[in-house]
């Protein structure tokens, strides 16, 4: 077995002990590398011991950099790596030092090495929960049109409500202009309420009430959208139905059907 097909089993794999270990140790160094950023944020934590937290994101670096390279030259698909999820993030995690050289601050975006940790779910063979992530990903996909008619409907409710809200209290009382105004009926219409501005006449306030009636009503409308077509993707798999439209993402067809009741394009079967 040659030197490069060892390396890449240790460093690609975790069939092996070593492999496995490479892969704990990265782990540890990478949760490490994040608590330095996250502490060198403190300003008393920077001011007293930035020298050694400096030093010890550079250690990280040039650990991870040489991690990086030798992914690189022991894959056996370079491009493939270079262009796929975890080389993008591999990369992504070492290029803010780098940079922080010559643009200060941007040290701190190295943060998006949480990301790496993913590789825990392949690590502890976890490919199941993979799958589901993928089974939810793709009932959002088949459900796009729907949530999209959903938003538009909300994107009309603010505008309404916003220019109406200008309307009743004006620039006197914090509302200063309608996208203002539009951007106080998102807050209250999601119910978060940040406080910046309020109504102050009774008639604001009965719009507001409005507001955050329609709010309760309405944030599950997403999740009951989203439940129903995961609901129509257990039953594909079993075989009750026919995979969902690949043109509208309609679902709801006989299980003997060809052709897409909505849009008349030809279906494929689901495999049982």
């Amino acid at each position: 077995m040659s030197r490069k097909t060892v390396l890449h089993d240790i460093i690609f794999g975790t069939d092996t002990k070593a492999g496995r270990l490479f892969d704990i140790i990265l782990m540890i160094a990478i949760i490490l590398s994040i608590i330095v950023v996250m502490l060198d944020s403190v300003s008393w934590i920077h001011l007293e011991y930035g020298y050694a937290l400096l030093v010890a994101e550079w250690v990280f670096t040039i650990l991870f950099t040489v991690e990086y390279v030798l992914r690189i030259s022991t894959t056996f698909s370079k491009l493939k790596y270079v262009t796929s999820f975890y080389g993008i993030i591999d990369l992504l995690a070492i290029l803010p030092t780098y940079i922080s050289i010559f643009l200060i601050g941007y040290q701190y975006l190295i943060i998006i090495r949480v990301l790496r940790l993913l590789r825990i779910f392949r690590i502890l063979k976890l490919y199941r929960f993979i799958g589901a992530s993928s089974h939810l990903v793709a009932s959002m996909k088949a459900s796009r049109h729907k949530i999209a008619v959903f938003l538009s409907a909300v994107m009309a409710i603010v505008v309404v409500m916003g220019a109406a809200m200008y309307l009743i209290e004006g620039p006197e009382n914090g509302f200063r202009s309608i996208p203002e105004s539009i951007y106080w009926a998102i807050i209250t219409l999601t119910t978060v309420g940040y406080g910046d501005i309020t109504p102050i006449t009774a008639l604001g306030k009965a719009l507001a009430s409005i507001i955050m009636l329609t709010g309760y009503s309405i944030i599950a409308v997403p999740t009951g959208i989203i439940t129903a077509e995961l609901s129509r993707k257990q039953k594909t798999k079993a075989g009750t139905e026919c995979v969902g439209c690949s043109e509208c993402g309609n679902t709801d067809h006989d299980k003997d059907a060809n052709f897409c009741k909505v849009c008349g394009k030809e279906l494929r079967k689901s495999e049982v």
